[in-house]
């Protein structure tokens, strides 16, 4: 589905909302993809009206992401890259060695990287392994840490690591909580409000009212926390 603002052609996804709600919920992506969550019995007028009533929003919020992206190449993995753990920024050192095994070493300033023969998918794939179990570590540390505020949550809820396309974090229905191993490249106030705002859908699966006075109550400044990250999206998430 689409519409215009001003001159500005935007296209937009329709999901169906799986929540009681009535409401269309309205997400707008790093990537730049858009969103309409809406319940199925919702018609198409009704969907399009209320993605319409949110235009300007959409619009600058599509401006910014479009900037970001902008202002970052793809990466080609190789010697004095820039790139991203726990917030801080690395260059990349790409070792190229026949005879050693190959690895990945976080020094103090740099990632380097032991290849047998430079490759840009062979240093790539070793960086994600890497990410990925860096990412499990700090993801089940930070859940434990953020699970004392959490006092709503019983039991320890399970966590799942996946790579995800526009999201940093969801939560299923049954209170499984799954999270994105780039969301290890960002600071560590960062992590903790994805995994924060994934235990707040244990007790409040929709963003309602209730929901967004629970993460006032765990984390009073998630607003700022939450732009900060989107503000870094489109350095992470390359």
């Amino acid at each position: 589905m689409s519409f215009y603002y001003g001159d500005e052609k935007i296209s937009f996804t329709r999901l169906a909302r799986k929540s009681e709600s009535s409401k269309v919920l309205i997400k707008v992506h790093p990537d730049c993809q858009v969103v309409a969550l809406a319940p199925e019995a919702a018609s198409r007028d009704s969907v399009l009206s209320a993605v319409k009533k949110r235009g300007r929003w959409i619009y600058q919020q599509l401006s910014e992401f479009k900037t970001q992206l902008a202002d970052y190449q793809p990466r080609q993995f190789v010697s004095g890259e820039s790139h991203y753990y726990l917030g801080k920024q690395y260059l990349l050192k790409v070792i190229e060695d026949s005879e050693a095994k190959q690895s990945v070493k976080l020094l103090r300033g740099s990632i380097e990287v032991t290849v047998r023969s430079k490759s840009q998918d062979k240093v790539s794939g070793l960086l994600k392994d890497w990410y990925r179990l860096r990412a499990k570590e700090t993801f089940s540390k930070r859940l434990d840490a953020v699970l004392e505020q959490a006092l709503w949550v019983e039991e320890r809820p399970p966590m799942r690591v996946l790579t995800m396309q526009t999201q940093w974090g969801s939560c299923s229905p049954n209170g499984r909580i799954t999270l994105n191993p780039y969301l290890v490249k960002a600071p560590r106030e960062c992590i903790d409000y994805v995994i924060l705002h994934e235990l707040c859908h244990i007790a409040e699966h929709n963003h309602s009212e209730r929901f967004y006075r629970l993460m006032g109550q765990v984390m009073p400044n998630w607003e700022s926390t939450k732009e900060r990250l989107d503000q870094m999206a489109g350095k992470l998430f390359l």
